[in-house]
């Protein structure tokens, strides 16, 4: 069963991470959080208090069986150099958003690959990159209230299997949501980029918003 696999979060100590990471432990996975300080990193899981939940540095969160990417942009490229032997044969899910911030608010970066993902894929050629959880409040994530997350995750990759796999993840571990097959890793350039426009919209209005594809 897929709750049987393990989950490594790359950059787990993070906002996303920890939120990720709480709440795929919640729904039956074994989750490692990954840190460039090991010690941060099992910190950080014994503060989310949850037995399915350990730290180690980013080299342990790689050898699970499924790896999350949740890394700063700035350190992508860097960290998955380092750990291409161990996320060889692996689904790799890449959810950074390559942004900036300047005084106007957040702007998407320009990508040389096309896309976070895409960059991932080429650094990993033996790794199946999957696009997915770009549009998650790290707020709500960790927010323990917070029981229905009533949006979808847009999950983007060449690979169907590895596609079904996290559209699985995404509605085991999230209740309320749902995984939608979005298009193909090169169409989420757009996907990533559409995040600058939903921290506008939760500034703007306080929120946390999200998305929901409707008609489904």
């Amino acid at each position: 069963m897929l709750s049987e696999s393990s989950v490594g979060i790359l950059g787990g100590t993070g906002p996303q991470g920890r939120g990720l990471g709480r709440r795929l432990a919640a729904a039956g996975y074994s989750v490692v959080l990954g840190s460039r300080s090991a010690d941060r990193a099992a910190s950080v899981a014994v503060g989310i208090g949850s037995d399915q939940i350990t730290g180690g540095d980013n080299q342990q969160a790689a050898e699970a069986d499924l790896v999350i990417v949740t890394v700063p942009y700035a350190g992508h490229a860097e960290l998955l150099e380092s750990l291409r032997e161990p996320l060889s044969g692996k689904i790799v899910i890449d959810c950074v958003n390559p942004l900036g911030f300047d005084k106007q608010g957040p702007y998407p970066l320009d990508v040389p690959d096309g896309s976070a993902a895409q960059e991932a894929q080429r650094i990993l050629p033996d790794s199946t990159v999957i696009a997915a959880f770009h549009h998650l409040s790290a707020a709500r994530l960790e927010d323990p209230a917070v029981q229905d997350f009533d949006e979808d995750v847009l999950v983007l990759g060449e690979d169907r299997a590895a596609i079904g796999v996290v559209i699985a993840l995404a509605t085991a571990a999230l209740p309320g949501s749902r995984g939608v097959y979005a298009g193909r890793l090169r169409n989420a350039g757009q996907v990533e980029a559409l995040t600058a426009n939903l921290i506008a919209i939760n500034r703007r209005y306080k929120t946390h918003a999200g998305l929901r594809i409707t008609e489904l």
